[in-house]
């Protein structure tokens, strides 16, 4: 699989990764196969949150690989926090004891990124920045991002914060693009035109901060799959036409659509298929023509002004 590097870290990885958010589900055993499988094909980062499968996410991942230093140094451990029950939480007094929960959980020593998970609106930076500098000098988090942030909420946070914030990581796949197309609908009176991110994608490659696709495979807020179901017969007949010509599946197609954009946008892979993830990893050598590209883009329901 092809490395990226993760904004101005150093850190380089597989460019697609592995979301285990299912993994509660998993027995010992096939969690374990779930992740050497994932491995065995380049995927090398591994994102977590404390609040999937309620912290049990984390537990069974630490279990299924028995967690010691020769398995943890080659792989790049991310975790998330402040979704708590009816309310966003970026107290420092949260942050801090999130992070402690999920070190036990994943039996280690330290987090290689963590992540904010939402916006809470009612964010103090300040305070943010304090529990931020406490993880950083105690040696419990390397570095730090932010999940579902605009680029104003990303600013904001920068004013307070000693480190760089490194990723962000955003709703993006072939048929949930509000990311595209505000910037192809520039000016026009279209519901494409609206921007609701903040010009994301233009932000991320101006400052040099990976944006990493969550639910690549989703359509809506997670209303349901969209490849191979018939509801939406255009796009999954470009994508059979496409992975024909590639020698690929269609879902390695509905990634490699993603890798294909110039910010190099890592896709957090959500399955906990063995098989299902060595077809994705696919996706990292296939490089799909401008036309393309935008075939896929229009066959998603997409008009071009």
């Amino acid at each position: 699989m092809k490395k990226i590097k993760l904004g101005n870290s150093g850190l380089e990885v597989g460019e697609i990764s592995l979301g285990c958010m299912r993994m509660s589900s998993l027995s010992k055993d096939d969690a374990r196969h779930v992740i050497e499988n994932a491995m065995e094909h380049g995927v090398d980062l591994f994102d977590h949150a404390d609040i999937y499968g309620g912290g049990e996410s984390e537990s069974i991942f630490a279990d299924a690989i028995d967690m010691n230093p020769s398995v943890r140094e080659k792989m790049v451990i991310q975790t998330k926090c402040a979704i708590r029950k009816g309310f966003y939480d970026y107290s420092k007094e949260h942050i801090l004891s999130s992070v402690e929960g999920s070190l036990k959980r994943l039996k280690t020593d330290y987090i290689d990124i963590f992540l904010l998970h939402r916006p809470d609106a009612l964010m103090e930076t300040q305070e943010v920045a304090e529990a931020f500098n406490e993880l950083k000098e105690s040696g419990k988090v390397r570095h730090f991002g932010v999940s579902n942030h605009n680029s104003m909420q990303i600013e904001l946070l920068k004013r307070s914060l000693d480190q760089e914030l490194i990723v962000n990581q955003m709703q993006f796949s072939l048929m949930h693009t509000p990311m595209i197309d505000a910037g192809i609908n520039v000016n026009m009176q279209n519901e494409g035109a609206v921007m609701r991110d903040g010009g994301m994608l233009e932000y991320s490659r101006l400052n040099n901060m990976t944006i990493q696709a969550w639910s690549p495979f989703q359509y809506g807020m997670i209303e349901g799959p969209f490849v191979g179901n018939d509801d939406y017969p255009e796009v999954n007949a470009k994508l059979q036409e496409i992975a024909e010509k590639y020698g690929v599946t269609d879902s390695a197609i509905a990634i490699s659509w993603i890798l294909r954009h110039p910010a190099k946008v890592q896709p957090v892979v959500g399955t906990m298929n063995p098989q299902r993830m060595a077809d994705i990893a696919k996706a990292s050598h296939v490089e799909l023509t401008r036309e393309e590209w935008y075939e896929l883009y229009r066959a998603a329901g997409n008009n071009l002004p």
